[in-house]
């Protein structure tokens, strides 16, 4: 795993912020985490659960907030990944998360796409598997 530790970056707090919306309550002192993975380079669901507690294990242990972590489904090619990259150019995140670098790999664009993703998005990206 990963061992080097993020730092908190300052952000804007909506009116909303604090009141456990969807039973959960967000700490915004600590810095956001994205999680993303491609569904077609696993074999059953239940990994897909796996990948997402040990995300969400790792972002605790880190003392950073999990935020969302987005499937990249094979029927819907690249909307994940869109998505993310909005996300993390949108918010202030420090960095995404992926179980192996294999799921950034042979997504159509570049084949720096982690170069491009942090240069792009400001956003580290951090390997579970490295």
């Amino acid at each position: 795993m990963v061992g080097e530790r993020l730092a908190a970056p300052q952000r804007d707090l909506s009116p909303l912020a604090g009141r456990g919306l969807n039973g959960f309550s967000e700490d915004f002192t600590r810095p956001l985490l994205l999680g993303y993975l491609r569904r077609d380079l696993l074999v059953t669901d239940s990994q897909v659960g796996e990948l997402k507690r040990d995300m969400a294990a790792y972002a605790e242990a880190e003392n950073v907030t999990m935020g969302h972590i987005y499937v990249e489904q094979p029927d819907s090619w690249l909307s994940a990944f869109e998505a993310l990259v909005d996300s993390a150019s949108r918010y202030t995140v420090s960095a995404v998360v992926l179980p192996s670098l294999l799921h950034f790999v042979g997504i159509g664009m570049r084949t720096d796409r982690r170069g491009w993703f942090e240069e792009t998005t400001g956003a580290r990206v951090l390997v579970l598997n490295p």
